[in-house]
């Protein structure tokens, strides 16, 4: 078995505590062990980040595949938004993205001759989290001080689309162009079930919060789907949109950058991508049978990084989350509402969160997210009165610790979790590249489960996925052939 791979380091942020509140990681633990996913799946694609010269490599990736794309709609005299997402900064520490952005900007200006391009990067419920990543990475300097982070509460513009008008916000739209600056990553796919993933960030972090909340609660997430598709399809946005060039992802870390005119092409080859790679390590950890989970990354509870899947997702691993058949995943806000007052649920059809889960240990992890569902549900432990006082001061989370206890340390949580569960069976979501920090117990469990749930996945599961999407995988690699 391995050493453990090193967490993601704690982040200085107003929506989690001091990193120096940190005292221990849960990696840190003997009987801790690495699981490296391509033990389990040796097909996975090789990454360019993690890896030497990771940085430069994602430079030289944006500045190759932007060679194939048209920017010839751009005057020197005119003006570009690029388009980013706050989630894109969570991933490999946030490096990879800030890259992206810089390169894209670079790559514009030396094609098209205009120096007049500004970031604009949204955010979802923290509304400074942004503000913070441009200053972090230096973007603001970058951009030559026309950076900045948008919030769905900001100035709205009205959108009107083949269902209606809706709201984006009026700062993304504020250029003649704009350039869609996303990744792959499948992160919310018990959200967005793997549709029209490149799309979804027109209907969520360009969009005014009445818009982007039609998604979240008034439709659920199957049925909000076309609210970004119809967005950005709108007379008014096309009239805007340049390129698009994304991150592309795999469990493993990024594995190059993918940049198209054609947003609804470069979506379906994520989509295959997402299922094929992602896939797997969503249905293994639907294997486990119980388990202690750790939070330990610098990121809201739902959003912690374990083996490239958030931990909300192992929250609906009992259900397969790719597949269409399945109606309702576990949690979404919108199935949190189809929970009564004593947490039972008010239809047989809404499935319960994974009972594998046997408790919780909050050791780091971020407020500024509705998170109170994950402790109403699983008993959960927070280290430290700092960490709980933190829960209990924020807007969005003010029953969190009436559903949580406290221990003062680490130690003392883990030690009542393996009490309080009978189980050595530890996973931690800690942000680890390349693999998961997991037990001894766990790391033997899954490497016995793996080959049966990738030749299920490769001869069933992946087949249906795209079925149920409407890919051909054969056709779409013609289409792209013909296209390059």
């Amino acid at each position: 078995m391995n050493k453990v791979l090193n967490p993601i380091p704690p982040r200085r942020s107003q929506y989690g505590v001091d990193p120096g509140f940190v005292k221990k990681r849960m990696a840190e633990y003997p009987e801790m062990k690495a699981i490296y996913l391509r033990e389990l799946f040796p097909e996975l694609p090789q990454v360019i980040f993690p890896g030497e010269n990771g940085l430069d490599k994602v430079r030289q990736a944006v500045h190759k595949e932007l060679e194939k794309v048209d920017m010839s709609m751009i005057g020197p005299e005119d003006s570009v938004n690029i388009c980013a997402s706050h989630h894109g900064f969570t991933l490999g520490g946030g490096e990879p993205y800030a890259e992206l952005l810089k390169a894209i900007k670079d790559v514009i200006e030396e094609k098209t001759g205009t120096k007049n391009i500004r970031l604009r990067a949204g955010v979802g419920l923290r509304f400074r989290e942004t503000e913070e990543y441009i200053k972090s990475f230096g973007l603001d300097e970058y951009f030559d001080g026309q950076a900045k982070g948008v919030a769905p509460v900001d100035e709205g513009i009205p959108i009107e689309t083949e269902i209606g008008t809706l709201y984006g916000l009026k700062s993304i739209y504020d250029a003649d162009w704009i350039v869609h600056a996303h990744n792959s990553d499948v992160r919310e796919v018990h959200f967005h079930r793997q549709v029209d993933r490149a799309v979804k960030p027109f209907a969520m972090s360009y969009a005014r919060i009445d818009t982007r909340s039609t998604y979240h609660h008034n439709l659920g997430p199957r049925g909000a789907n076309f609210t970004a598709r119809a967005i950005f399809s709108s007379d008014f946005v096309q009239s805007k949109f340049a390129f698009t060039a994304i991150l592309e992802m795999s469990p493993l870390g990024i594995i190059g950058v993918d940049a198209d005119n054609d947003l609804y092409s470069l979506n379906d080859r994520i989509t295959v991508s997402g299922c094929q790679n992602y896939g797997k390590v969503m249905t293994l950890l639907g294997e486990i049978d119980e388990c202690i989970v750790g939070l330990d990354f610098p990121c809201p509870v739902p959003y912690v990084f374990a083996g490239g899947v958030i931990y909300a997702n192992f929250v609906g691993a009992n259900v397969d989350l790719f597949d269409l058949d399945n109606p309702l995943p576990p949690y979404t806000w919108y199935t949190e509402a189809f929970y009564d007052s004593k947490g039972k649920p008010l239809f047989k059809e809404t499935p319960p969160p994974n009972p594998a889960i046997k408790m919780v240990v909050h050791n780091y992890a971020w407020a500024g997210y509705p998170s109170a569902f994950f402790s109403e549900h699983i008993p959960t432990i927070v280290v430290g009165e700092e960490q709980a006082n933190l829960f209990r001061e924020d807007p969005q989370n003010l029953s969190y610790m009436k559903h949580s206890v406290i221990a003062e340390s680490l130690d003392a949580a883990m030690a009542f979790a393996y009490r309080g569960t009978g189980t050595d069976k530890v996973i931690v979501f800690d942000g680890a590249a390349g693999g998961i920090n997991v037990s001894k117990s766990l790391y033997e469990l899954l490497k016995v489960k793996a080959p049966e749930v990738k030749t299920r996945v490769d001869e069933k599961l992946f087949p249906k996925w795209l079925k149920q999407r409407g890919i051909n995988p054969e056709e779409l690699n013609k289409k792209n052939e013909k296209c390059r």
